[in-house]
């Protein structure tokens, strides 16, 4: 075995381990399929009329199921960062159930669908999050709302504006998957 080998299989020892333990510091938790399956099913049936059925449907099955997709969001034992991070595993929990692209618009748009005004009727944001201000906006630590760019059907940017409260300066901290 030469050198480069040697130092290759060690790199990437070390990448397993690192990937083990940061999924046992951060414990990434899934949103619930179970609903989302049983709302496609409901769909696939044709007997939903109209979108509210199969929202009702996942309701009566998730009945007691909260998300904690979001707990610890602006938490002081986290950091800027982890807040970010959590909203890209947030962004992704949704687009593996919904099967679709990330949610469009506005903050407050994107807050809505994430809190149960989707197809599903599955609330990956708790109605009772304190990180969703009066206006229905997901915010940062800082109460400030977070800025969502739409990269793609699967890439979202998402801006915290910082300690200054003010979006586009030097402290705002960005997640850019």
């Amino acid at each position: 075995m030469g050198p480069q080998r040697i130092r290759m299989g060690i790199f990437g020892a070390a990448l397993a381990l690192g990937l083990v333990l940061l999924l046992l510091v951060f414990r990434p938790h899934v949103a619930p399929l179970r609903p989302a399956i049983a709302a496609l099913r409901t769909e696939g049936k044709g007997a939903a009329a109209s979108p509210a059925e199969p929202a009702a449907a996942v309701s009566a099955t998730n009945l007691g199921e909260r998300s904690r997709l979001v707990e610890g969001l602006n938490s002081p034992q986290g950091d800027v960062h982890s807040d970010l991070r959590m909203l890209n595993a947030l962004f992704i929990a949704y687009r593996g159930a919904t099967h679709a692209g990330n949610p469009v618009g506005e903050n407050n748009e994107i807050t809505a669908v994430l809190r149960g005004k989707n197809r599903l009727g599955y609330a990956f944001i708790p109605q009772d999050c304190p990180a969703v201000n009066a206006k229905g906006e997901l915010c940062d630590r800082w109460g400030t709302p977070f800025f969502f760019h739409q990269l793609s059907g699967e890439r979202m940017e998402i801006r915290s504006a910082g300690p200054d409260h003010r979006l586009w300066t030097e402290d705002d901290q960005v997640l850019t998957p």
